[in-house]
């Protein structure tokens, strides 16, 4: 079993700032990436931000600059510093883990958290 949990999303003002946390735990021999995705009402789910094991990092061009991701290793924890929000970030934000799972280490997982809200209001 493997579960991925999303915190942090709230209501902020265009302008400010948010932080969200993005926990994976469970049966989990190792984590290869992790993500940040969101989808907005009427709209397909995006990637905003991931980082891969060796630490490389994307950005959708949308967010360069004003968001930055990072990661605990020890905790199997990511995280999404938003800052300079815009109205247009309003979206649901959900986390991805590829991983590989205990006892089954020959393919790979992808997990998706619940999602968190992230309204930006003017």
């Amino acid at each position: 079993q493997v579960q991925v949990v999303e915190s942090g999303g709230g209501l902020a003002q265009a302008g400010g700032s948010l932080r969200l946390s993005c926990t994976a735990s469970g049966s989990i021999f190792s984590i290869n990436a992790m993500g940040w995705y969101r989808q907005a009402p009427g709209k397909q789910r995006e990637l905003v931000a991931a980082i891969i094991s060796g630490g490389t990092t994307t950005y959708a061009d949308s967010v360069k600059g004003r968001f930055t991701i990072s990661r605990d290793n020890d905790k199997n924890t990511i995280y999404l510093q938003m800052n300079s929000l815009k109205s247009e970030d309003t979206a649901v934000y959900y986390c991805n883990a590829d991983l590989k799972k205990i006892g089954s280490l020959n393919r790979s997982y992808s997990y998706w958290g619940q999602g968190t809200q992230v309204t930006v209001s003017s």
